[in-house]
């Protein structure tokens, strides 16, 4: 599978699964110094694709995945790194791919989360008392069959 189309199928999986991705990110901190494929810088997750084709095997060595697995590890990023021969076609990338993001707590379900966490519970709202609660009136009009019907002379 050549890198452009491994790198555009990472961004949809990535995108679907609620990350805002922005593609070729310089990351350079601690020690880690490469450009990532595709990278939600704000919850600093993303995707690496290497493959010879693109050259990424001399930035992106065994020292940079060991920081990156220490990183994900601490809680402080999480980055897909995969090697093309890992993952040679389509069907083996987005079972890597989802896998991956299986692994990580989605955005949408921590939203979720922290929606419910702020509306109360069904068991803590105020119960209207009955003797609060407005009777149903009764019907005004009669019913056809209890009406009276005219006299005949």
């Amino acid at each position: 599978m050549d890198e452009r189309k491994a790198i555009a199928l990472l961004k949809r999986r990535f995108e679907a699964a609620g990350f805002a991705i922005t593609e070729n990110v310089a990351l350079d901190e601690d020690g880690i110094a490469f450009e990532v494929d595709g990278f939600d810088a704000e919850r600093r997750v993303g995707y690496e694709y290497v493959s010879r084709e693109s050259g990424d095997g001399w930035d992106v060595d065994e020292a940079v995945i060991a920081a990156l697995a220490q990183r994900r590890a601490d809680g402080e990023m999480s980055v897909l790194v995969i090697d093309e021969h890992d993952a040679p076609d389509e069907a083996s990338l987005t079972r890597a791919a989802d896998a991956f993001l299986a692994s990580l707590e989605k955005p949408k379900a921590k939203a979720d989360k922290a929606k419910a966490a702020e509306k109360p519970k069904a068991a803590e709202k105020p119960k209207a008392k009955a003797a609060e609660k407005p009777k149903a009136k009764a019907a005004e009009k009669p019913k056809a069959r209890d009406a009276k019907k005219p006299k005949k002379k």
